[in-house]
């Protein structure tokens, strides 16, 4: 428990701690002692204003205990070494010149991981590895049952990386673990219910956290609001039905309209703010039309405090957010409506990473003297 609060707050004194948990001060001064000597928590003096009687120390996550986390995508493969606390100390972005194999992908993954190696053994403990894959995986078995960008389809990625890493591994979707990530780090901490939607080359996948925790279905497969059904007339989408958001809000109409190949959706936010195209608001107010929808039915169905957008539907919210904000208002049931708020995704580039890395921090935070076992290097060395 100590464990898991000070990573996902950063620091906190011992007297916070001892609110927090119900324990008294002993206890809690006891397990941080445990924590400290197992490199898990370092204490330091207190900072901040000056306070009447003793000052509590602060206790704090090691950036020495880490995981690492991979983030494959239609036209690169992302690694990164996340450390307790979710901060990203390293992230690797090895481009493709085309849609990468699941094979491949876990080639490339393994390859620029052990071009780390030499620093992971001689810096980090390593707990594991974390994979967002765009798509359907069954989250207890690290098996991508179907990525359609991708096109792999019964794919056992987590232990296939894990053979070619050495590193235990675990796999879920990214739109799920980075609902989460924000959820505890970004623009969704301290809240309880919150809808969570990314928008990407891979299309566009969701999350939703009910009362604290994410809502994963029978095999961890909720929250595709990609595919929700959004126009009667609309074309077909990869998963044989029609009509779906992500066939009528994309990112690449946007990049076309910008004059870019694709690429970096903050050059994208750049370009579309500075034009005088008219083009651009036209399409603009069409693709926020069919988000609206989308989100609607979101709203009505779980009743959340805070709708996230992310990528390049966080772009198109900051280029006409009273557009969005009106029509939800307009078009969702008038309690639900009034009680969320649309916010863009506040961790950014490091979203994957930090998401994919909670995967492999799992066992530590149920566990944390488990980590004993472990030596610098991590567990492909025990």
């Amino acid at each position: 428990m100590i464990t898991t609060l000070v990573h996902h707050h950063g620091v906190l004194s011992r007297a916070q701690l001892t609110r927090r948990t119900g324990l008294n001060r002993s206890t809690v001064a006891t397990l941080i002692g445990q924590l400290v000597a197992l490199g898990l928590v370092y204490e330091s003096a207190p900072s901040g204003e000056a306070r009447v009687g003793r000052p509590s120390p602060e206790v704090r996550p090691s950036q020495w205990t880490a995981a690492l986390a991979v983030n494959p995508e239609i036209d690169a493969v992302t690694v990164g070494l996340v450390s307790l606390g979710g901060t990203v100390q390293k992230q690797v972005r090895f481009g493709t010149k085309r849609i990468p194999t699941a094979a491949e992908a876990v080639s490339i993954a393994a390859a620029v991981i052990e071009g780390m190696l030499s620093e992971l053994d001689t810096s980090y403990r390593i707990t594991g590895i974390g994979v967002a894959v765009p798509g359907l995986v069954h989250r207890a078995e690290g098996v991508v049952r179907h990525a359609p960008h991708l096109g792999w389809r019964n794919e056992p990625i987590a232990a296939m990386l894990s053979e070619a890493s050495g590193y235990p591994c675990a796999a879920a979707n990214d739109a799920s673990l980075a609902a989460e990530a924000e959820l505890i780090f970004g623009a969704g901490a301290g809240r309880q219910d919150l809808v969570y939607l990314n928008g990407g080359a891979s299309g566009i996948g969701g999350g939703v956290i009910s009362e604290g925790g994410l809502l994963g279905g029978v095999s961890g497969y909720a929250g595709e609001l990609g595919h929700t059904f959004v126009r009667t007339s609309g074309i077909t989408c990869h998963c044989g039905a029609t009509g779906c958001l992500e066939t009528e809000v994309t990112q690449s109409r946007l990049f076309k309209l910008a004059g870019l190949a694709g690429g970096d959706v903050s050059q994208l936010e750049q370009v579309l703010q500075n034009s005088s195209n008219p083009d651009v608001a036209v399409e603009v107010t069409r693709q926020l039309g069919y988000l609206a929808v989308a989100l609607r039915n979101a709203v009505n169905i779980f009743n959340p405090e805070a709708i996230i957008l992310d990528g390049f539907l966080g772009v198109l919210y900051a280029l006409s957010p009273r557009t969005l904000d009106d029509l939800l208002l307009s078009q969702a049931l008038e309690g639900p409506a009034s009680e969320v708020t649309i916010y863009r995704a506040a961790l950014g580039s490091h979203l994957m990473m930090i998401g994919a890395a909670e995967l492999a921090f799992a066992p530590l935070l149920a566990d944390p003297a488990g980590l004993g076992t472990l030596s610098l290097g991590g567990t492909h060395k025990a």
